[in-house]
């Protein structure tokens, strides 16, 4: 079965829950409303199903190789990215001043999922360069943005983050790539950097490669890392391409999954010095960084979102024409398709429950990243802001982890026959394990959501979320159903959960760090479970709101059900992962280190 870009649901989410419309009414979005989401929407599914998708699992069974210094990609994979630059998608959200569409996130996110759901492999060169250029449009020049955004926001070049070090994975302070300056004002870069996404490959004509790396004299730790542009090939005032800089790929990774693309070991100044040009000012180089981690980080969110929507049509595509067993109601005197029983429902429902729950919440998020940067009003701009920034390590932690479940669920849906690579079903599995892990492992957004997100105001963002939660549960308890009811309950339980460990995190972070960090990836995981809730109650509202009118019954009785079924499987599991976080710190810590 190949891929459905499932746009129904996604215009329903930017629609009702992401109000697209007030988005539309700010400056530089004019143009941007419902009616351009849905014909954006349908454009990018035509691509992705058609051009993008039937590639997905020839680059699992004969993905990227590296020889002698060059790697080749897929076949089929330079062609289409040719079609996905010429098509504008990587400049779909990026400033019309460079070439872009100056697209909404809120829009630009959905299209992000549709790419990653129809070829995790292939969409992480676009991802990666989003991320560049963010970087260069916020502390790069005036030179560097002309020489360098056109050619990216266009999809001729691509872009690279270049962090982590064999000697230092997610602790950047312990860095040691090294810049020396040059009389005329350029750097000569020196290192070995690992674990380079699409560091090299025969897609584009140029790589922008942006690099950390200390300046010589530079202070230790965090403080003295600078960033840099260094490209594959020198680039002339005019835009030409001159000769080969000293970057070279020494090898690519053999992995567990996302096997097309390739994860290269980039060697910087072996015969010489590769020349890099400064980003922004010395020794502020992890700040610049941390826009293209925070723009990576909700990309990556929407990585695990998309993977377990691709998870999902495969598997519940198998259990209509599977046929084992009869139904345990007799309903069916003889062996029915597996769809019929009970477990392989409520497995499909978790998988179907948990996609529509995260990616509901990720387009809020999305909507609230652009007001916060269109808003008219600076207030408003500063509470949009701090909701997004909440929600990043939510979006990114929660939704990769979930991905996990679903991923293997749609194994689980497949009995045997998904253990078994000619399905399919054990791709994605593979393929959404390094979710979890790159661009920060869940612990490092938990840290995060902990230190930055809640103990730094006392919890007051959290707070105010909880505030919007409760003014959704009166609206709920106000409603003729049953089912609104229901929802309203076991929604004001986990907020109640939740606030019960904002308050244990904010007041222990400094006295028990232990006992805090402990806890941090289980309240990431409460707070994520939240947050879709929520948006899945909303969603229910919004749903028998439109039943009552008769707009599209079928779909709207489907969002009730899956609503009902998050509420009642998947956030009733907050109580008891707060009794986890506030009761059960002391057993974390507790077993001496030599007993394990």
């Amino acid at each position: 079965m190949s891929y459905i870009a499932p746009t129904k649901d996604m215009l329903f989410d930017i629609q009702h829950l992401a109000n697209i419309d007030q988005v539309a009414r700010m400056p530089g979005f004019e143009e941007a409303g419902l009616e351009t989401a849905q014909a954006v929407l349908e454009e990018c599914a035509r691509f992705n199903e058609g051009v993008v998708a039937p590639l997905n699992w020839e680059g699992d069974k004969n993905p990227s190789s590296w020889r002698d210094g060059v790697v080749t990609t897929t076949p089929g994979f330079k062609q289409a990215f040719k079609q996905y630059g010429e098509g504008g998608w990587q400049g779909l959200q990026h400033p019309t001043d460079f070439g872009g569409q100056g697209l909404p996130k809120t829009i630009g996110a959905a299209c992000g999922e549709m790419l990653n759901s129809a070829n995790m492999s292939f969409a992480l060169c676009p991802l990666l360069t989003d991320g560049a250029i963010e970087a260069l449009l916020t502390a790069g020049s005036d030179e560097l943005k002309a020489i360098y955004l056109e050619k990216m926001v266009s999809g001729q070049w691509t872009g690279t983050m270049n962090l982590t070090e064999p000697q230092a994975g997610s602790d950047l302070a312990a860095v040691r790539s090294r810049a020396e300056p040059q009389a005329d004002g350029t750097y000569k870069v020196f290192g070995t950097k690992i674990f380079i996404t699409y560091g090299e490959h025969d897609m584009a004509d140029n790589i922008v490669h942006l690099v950390l790396a200390r300046v010589t004299g530079a202070p230790e730790g965090v403080k003295g890392i600078s960033l840099f542009v260094v490209p594959k090939f020198m680039v002339g005032k005019d835009g030409s391409l001159g000769a080969r800089n000293d970057v070279h790929c020494v090898s690519i990774e053999h992995k567990l999954g996302i096997k097309a693309s390739p994860t290269a070991v980039l060697q910087f100044g072996d015969h010489g010095g590769a020349v890099g040009y400064l980003v922004g000012q010395e020794n502020r180089g992890l700040e610049y960084m941390f826009i293209m981690m925070n723009s990576a980080r909700y990309a990556v969110g929407m990585q695990g979102i998309a993977i377990a929507e691709r998870a999902y049509q495969k598997a519940a595509a198998f259990a209509k024409e599977r046929v084992q067993s009869r139904p345990v109601d007799g309903s069916i005197n003889a062996s029915a398709p597996i769809i019929h029983h009970p477990d392989v429902r409520r497995m499909l429902m978790t998988m179907r429950a948990y996609t529509q729950g995260c990616r509901a919440m990720a387009s809020v998020a999305a909507a609230a990243y652009d007001v916060s940067h269109h808003h008219p009003d600076a207030e408003v701009r500063k509470q949009n802001q701090a909701f997004y920034e909440y929600m990043v390590p939510l979006v990114k932690g929660y939704s990769t982890e979930m991905s996990l479940e679903v991923t293997s669920l749609g194994v689980q849906v497949h009995g045997g026959m998904g253990f078994i690579e000619e399905t399919g079903a054990a791709q994605y599995y593979r393929d959404a394990k390094i979710l979890t892990i790159y661009e920060g492992t869940t612990a490092i957004q938990a840290n995060d959501l902990v230190g930055r997100k809640t103990a730094r105001d006392g919890g007051q963002t959290a707070k105010a979320i909880a505030q919007q939660i409760e003014a959704t549960e009166a609206e709920l308890k106000k409603r003729p159903s049953a089912t609104g009811r229901a929802v309203a309950a076991r929604l004001q339980a986990a907020r109640e959960a939740f606030l019960d460990v904002v308050d244990f995190v904010a007041n222990n972070t400094k006295a028990s760090p232990n006992a805090v960090f402990a806890g941090s990836v289980p309240y990431l995981l409460l707070a994520g479970n939240l947050m879709a809730g929520w948006q899945m109650a909303r969603a229910l509202m919004v749903a028998e709101d439109e039943l009552a009118k008769g707009i599209d019954a079928g779909f709207m009785q489907a969002k009730i059900t899956t609503a009902r079924f998050y509420a009642d499987h998947l956030l009733a599991k907050a109580p008891g992962q707060r009794n986890s976080i506030v009761e059960g710190a002391d057993s974390v810590t507790a077993l001496a280190l030599d007993a394990f």
